[in-house]
């Protein structure tokens, strides 16, 4: 499966024409557009207008969260309507499956929240990223995508000011994916007889079992914006691959991913 992505368009009056050729693009090398937050300058419903005629009518779906500047105007809940009547699928703490030409994905999303965030606003960003732990464990997919703008680890922060890194993101949203590797499966059943290997016959223990339960179900790729000077690749402490897609670090339209292993293949 190949994803595109990108983060921190920006997206102004009048962008429009030079910006819709560019995405239109994508749907000849990817099977799903991410945008990963700040999709608007500042919020306003000029710009919001502009940013869906770019992605009304892309020949693949698109799959949008919202970022801090997409509310600058106070306008954000209508900036998310806005782009689901265009055809987005516009995630906060929720969760979708899409079809696609390669097969059904999983994809999780949220804003998400900077550690440097007043005391007030604490308790409701550390239920958003339970949100997005739930949201992702919610999936009933082999492929399952983190969408946020935050930065969940400080790795791709890298290149930033470390005076400010607290300030992009929250190592919350990292855990948050890495929690959802529990997923909600129940175990799978034995697939083969059980042995007692034991040299005195007696009740099986785990180590006797052949056929175990089938893997964790796991989240192959999270993706973020907001880190304009951050760098590309960085993994969550469970293992999982994260990348900053904001469009000043990948220099592109947008950068595609593979997966399972979440390799940039353009």
């Amino acid at each position: 499966m190949r994803v595109a992505a990108v983060g921190d368009l920006h997206v102004v009056p009048g962008s429009a024409h030079r910006l819709r050729p560019l995405y239109q693009r994508a749907a000849m090398v990817a099977d799903l557009l991410l945008l990963a937050g700040d999709l608007t300058n500042a919020g306003d419903l000029e710009s919001a207008a502009e940013l869906c005629t770019v992605v009304t009518g892309l020949d693949l779906p698109v799959v949008a969260v919202l970022g801090n500047h997409d509310h600058d105007a106070g306008a954000g809940g209508q900036v998310a309507a806005m782009l689901g009547d265009a055809g987005a699928i516009v995630l906060e703490g929720t969760a979708a499956t899409i079809e696609t030409s390669s097969g059904a994905v999983g994809v999780a999303g949220v804003t998400g929240f900077s550690d440097g965030q007043d005391a007030g606003r604490a308790a409701t960003d550390g239920t958003a990223a339970h949100r997005l732990r739930d949201a992702l464990a919610s999936l009933d997919t082999d492929v399952r995508i983190a969408l946020t703008h935050y930065a969940p680890v400080m790795e791709t922060l890298t290149g930033e000011a470390p005076e400010i890194h607290r300030f992009l993101g929250s190592p919350l949203l990292g855990a948050a994916i890495d929690g959802s590797r529990a997923g909600t499966a129940p175990p799978a059943p034995v697939t083969a007889p059980a042995v007692d290997t034991a040299a005195d016959p007696g009740p099986l223990d785990a180590g006797d079992l052949i056929g175990m339960a089938a893997p964790e179900p796991t989240t192959m790729l999270a993706v973020h914006g907001h880190a304009h000077h951050g760098q590309e690749m960085g993994w969550t402490p469970g293992g999982t691959p994260v990348r900053n897609v904001a469009r000043p670090v990948i220099v592109a339209p947008f950068a595609v991913y593979r997966l399972p292993d979440g390799a940039r293949i353009g």
